[in-house]
């Protein structure tokens, strides 16, 4: 079942208004005693149902989730939309780590530790006390795709006290590589677990080469990575979609009851 209502993030945007979204499984309502991790995501919008979606297309994460029994709860959050705002305020600046450069937008004022603050210390918080949660962190994950992917290492690196497992897809790694590669070194990975890929048909040369070394660095700093290139894969939610029950796989993995 899905519940949705509308939030504020004053720190971001103020009082404007955008959907929160959480998924909680229907057997939650026949034994109310059970507790559930929880997957916190970005782009809300763009996980559960089609007619959400920007472009249509969802990741199908409702279906999934109901059709298989996922003992999951996934709590995420509607982007903001104003592109027209990218340098300061819009999807991209919300979910950078740092301040970057780029060709088609110029220089973005990254303000991902703004949305995470918010995640952190009112989303979960909120989440855990209306919600059948496991609010521990080795119970506590964090997942997205593109810049949400790039927000999941970030989130991981930064916010390890509050997460222990992650999923990123398509990370917007060669953003600014130097900055993420920094991220990496300066956190402590040992205890995180991490699951991350590219679509094939989405890499370049050079975004391969850097997705290679963002690899090679998390194992070298101690993460517990499971990292695949998908065959046919594209920067998509429907590409996306079909990686749900490899990520799952790895946010389950070993995990205590």
């Amino acid at each position: 079942m899905i519940k949705e209502w509308k939030i504020t993030l004053p720190e971001l945007t103020g009082k404007e208004k955008r959907k929160a979204y959480v998924y909680v499984p229907d057997v939650a309502y026949a034994e109310p005693e059970r507790r559930y991790p929880v997957l916190y995501m970005f782009d809300g919008h763009n996980l559960f149902r089609d007619s959400d979606a920007s472009y249509g297309k969802s990741w199908g994460l409702l279906q999934y989730l109901t059709q298989h029994d996922v003992p999951l709860m996934v709590a995420a959050i509607e982007c903001n939309h104003h592109a027209e705002e990218e340098s300061c305020g819009g999807r991209l600046s919300e979910y950078a780590p740092f301040d970057f450069s780029d060709p088609g937008w110029g220089t973005i004022r990254g303000r991902g530790a703004l949305t995470m603050d918010y995640y952190t210390r009112v989303f979960k918080p909120y989440i855990d006390k209306k919600y059948p949660t496991l609010p521990d962190r080795e119970h506590t994950f964090i997942g997205g795709s593109s810049m949400g992917g790039l927000m999941t290492l970030f989130a991981l690196a930064a916010y390890g006290d509050t997460f222990s497992r992650g999923a990123a897809l398509s990370p917007s790694v060669d953003f600014s590589p130097g900055d993420v590669k920094e991220m990496i070194r300066s956190a402590r990975w040992k205890d995180k677990v991490l699951y991350m890929d590219m679509g094939s048909e989405e890499l370049s040369r050079r975004s391969r080469s850097i997705y290679g070394e963002v690899t090679s660095l998390l194992i070298r700093r101690g993460a517990l990575v499971e990292s695949r290139i998908i065959p046919g894969g594209f920067h998509s939610e429907a590409s996306w979609e079909r990686q749900i029950p490899f990520f799952l796989n790895t946010l389950f993995y070993a995990l205590e009851e």
